[in-house]
């Protein structure tokens, strides 16, 4: 057994590829990252740069939106591969340290005919992954595959991280058709590509011959036949108030006759309804049956990607500063965890960092108001002096505050 383990390893560890990979560790991503000239559309800038706070301020470079109300649109080609009867694995980083309101930090993958200058909005892609965010309402990580043309969103929820630490997503598809997603390299949702996107249509469908009988009775109460309405029942829903009395100051004739308002009425008891009991009749809720639909028709590769080819960032954001970095596309999972296993020693590092910042930015700030206290003593202080100081008779400058000259 444990010469088939070792055979088995070296066998994934043979058939382990990397296909692209990013760190942005130096300025040769300019020559390689190709900026988008869409007509019509004013993008922003990316620049290379750890940001504000960091773990390590070289290995955490990456690139970062530096101007707001913008679109961005950059990309990258690698050498073209399909992931058939292969695990395909989609990790990149992404920090958005300006707190972002409203703005998204996806990436998309793209196959060979993407044309890098012209990258847009509607430029068909193969997958899109990543988190977005858009006030309190929009916190959501899409997983979006594009199928025979069409674009197709996850039916569940992934919710993002919304700090302004650096956080890595994973998207895991594997040749038996089903997906995991991981932020941080823990996974927060898994399934089937069948059953979580719209792919295909139902596997079964209601009969259209099928109709409910016309004796089904799927009441489960009905009103008692027996109960009657008790004689007292009926009574007004409002009285006239028997505590209110006309007015002294009330005149018939130029007021018209005086009436008692109006008040709730405590006897009131509201319309009467028989009770209900169990329906006799009562066969349960008529469930309608359903057939094979004749127009499914099973996809064994939901997963197939045929030709990858580019990946690349092409977002809007309300409020720039997200930096985005750590690109991998690989079929070998643990080697795509063993780069995100650095992302809890890189948060510590932020969190220290931005801590000091914002230490040094509190004394600053206490030191300025205390200096500005200071001197408004200083100068209270010299106020007083120049009217002690003052001979009989001489006006001073507290004296003529306030005076207009004769």
């Amino acid at each position: 057994m444990r010469t088939l383990a070792v055979l088995f390893a070296a066998f994934l560890a043979v058939n382990a590829k990397v296909y692209f990979e990013e760190g942005f560790k130096d300025d040769s991503w300019q020559k390689t990252w190709v900026q988008s000239e869409h007509k019509g559309v004013e993008y922003g800038k990316f620049v290379h740069t750890a940001g504000k706070f960091y773990n390590d301020a070289e290995a955490d470079k990456g690139l970062q939106t530096s101007q707001d109300a913008r679109f961005y649109a950059l990309s990258n080609k690698f050498t073209p591969f399909s992931n058939k009867d292969d695990t395909l694995v989609i990790q990149f980083s992404v920090k958005h340290e300006q707190n972002i309101d409203c703005g998204g930090g996806y990436l998309k993958v793209f196959d060979c005919s993407v044309d890098q200058k012209d990258l847009h909005g509607e430029t068909p892609y193969l997958v899109m992954f990543g988190p977005d965010i858009c006030g309190p309402g929009t916190k959501k990580v899409h997983v979006i595959f594009s199928y025979k043309g069409k674009n197709h969103l996850i039916n569940k929820d992934i919710r993002c991280k919304d700090d302004v630490f650096t956080h890595f997503y994973t998207l895991v598809v594997r040749a038996d058709n089903t997906y995991e997603v991981l932020i941080d390299n823990e996974k927060v949702e898994s399934g089937s590509l069948e059953d979580d996107w719209d792919f295909l249509p139902p596997k079964k469908i209601k009969d259209p011959e099928a109709k409910k009988p016309e004796d089904w009775d799927d009441r489960a109460t009905i009103a008692d036949p027996d109960d009657t309405k008790p004689e007292d029942w009926d009574k007004p829903e409002h009285i006239p108030d028997p505590d209110a009395t006309k007015p002294d100051d009330w005149d018939d004739e130029m007021d018209g006759e005086w009436e008692p308002p109006m008040i709730d009425n405590p006897e009131y008891k509201g319309e009467w309804k028989p009770k209900q009991i169990d329906n006799p009749a009562y066969k349960g809720v008529w469930v309608h049956p359903e057939i094979d639909n004749p127009e499914y028709e099973e996809d064994k590769s939901l997963y197939l990607r045929e030709e990858v080819c580019a990946v690349g960032i092409d977002v809007w954001q309300v409020k720039s500063g997200t930096i985005f970095d750590n690109f991998m596309i690989t079929n070998d999972l643990e080697e795509a965890k063993k780069v995100a296993a650095s992302v809890k020693e890189t948060q510590e590092g932020e969190k220290k960092v931005k801590d000091a910042q914002e230490a040094e930015e509190r004394k600053k700030a206490e030191e300025e108001a205390a200096a500005e206290e200071a001197a408004k003593d200083d100068e209270d202080e010299d106020d007083e002096d120049d009217a002690d100081n003052a001979l009989p008779g001489e006006a001073t400058e507290l004296d003529d505050e306030g005076h207009d000259e004769l």
